[in-house]
């Protein structure tokens, strides 16, 4: 693998490495994520144990969905094993090095004909809290894709605004949630962006996408015939950063053993479940 990446992601703040799944990995991860889903949906409901949780949603166009399913890698091997693909640590290395944590574990759906599964323009960095538990969060954090499915314009793909990340910390209304909420240009013009600059990340399945913290991005709607599913994995430099669970270690794999760490899910240790959320 070249480290053609490691100068884009600097200077336009995302990079593509194509074709580093192959097509049998693809599928046994396809096959894991209609696992997962097909699980969630029998639950019916919103669910969480400990840090594995699943967000249903009702859409106005097909029912009851699964729109994102958190730390499912702690319950499905393909999926655990793949958050510390030495394929992955061969890209994040040259950015923060080979004493990694993880931070994000998610799954995320935008199945065909749903009415609403958009993610408005937002920056990572507003999720990163308490922030007293995430030092240069700028120079530590790499957010990762792979796509499991042709991922276009057409079916819903990220959308990226290069070299917003050069802007930094951007003011936004906490209150305000990107999910659910349209790409609307006139957020970016808001924070002096031109929205013509925004690009879609087109992938094929087994690629992966990287942005910064800092990117401005967003997602559309799934107008195709077929499903969007991508696997995110966000890694922060383990010494910046209190919270996750080891990734790589003096740059080895760890496998998810033991009681889960603290990431976002402040109950983790008085109320962790099982339980139906709503």
């Amino acid at each position: 693998m070249s480290h053609d990446h490691v100068s884009q992601f600097h200077s336009e703040g995302y990079a593509v490495i194509r074709g580093v799944f192959d097509n049998s990995e693809v599928t046994a991860l396809a096959a894991a994520f209609d696992r997962i889903y097909a699980e969630a949906m029998a639950h019916g409901r919103s669910w969480r144990h400990r840090n594995t949780f699943y967000r249903l949603a009702d859409d106005a166009a097909l029912g009851r969905i699964v729109r994102y399913a958190q730390w499912a890698a702690w319950i499905d091997e393909t999926l655990e094993r793949t958050r510390r693909d030495e394929r992955l640590l061969e890209i994040l290395e040259p950015l923060i090095g080979g004493d990694i944590k993880q931070i994000i574990n998610q799954l995320h759906w935008k199945p065909p004909g749903a009415a609403m599964t958009d993610f408005g323009f937002h920056q990572d960095s507003r999720s990163r809290q308490p922030r007293a538990a995430y030092r240069d969060l700028a120079g530590s954090y790499v957010q990762t894709g792979i796509a499991i499915d042709p991922h276009s314009e057409e079916n819903g793909a990220v959308v990226l605004c290069p070299r917003s990340h050069l802007l930094g910390e951007l003011p936004y209304d906490r209150d305000r949630h990107s999910m659910n909420v349209n790409m609307d240009p006139d957020d970016l013009r808001r924070l002096g962006v031109n929205p013509e600059d925004a690009v879609t990340v087109d992938m094929a399945p087994g690629d992966v996408a990287l942005w910064h913290v800092h990117m401005l991005h967003g997602s559309g709607p799934n107008r195709s015939q077929i499903d969007r599913r991508l696997y995110i994995n966000g890694y922060v430099l383990a010494d910046n950063c209190d919270r996750g669970e080891w990734a790589f270690r003096d740059g080895r794999p760890c496998p998810l053993e033991g009681a889960p760490a603290l990431v976002h899910y402040e109950d983790l240790h008085s109320k962790p479940g099982p339980m139906y959320v709503d």
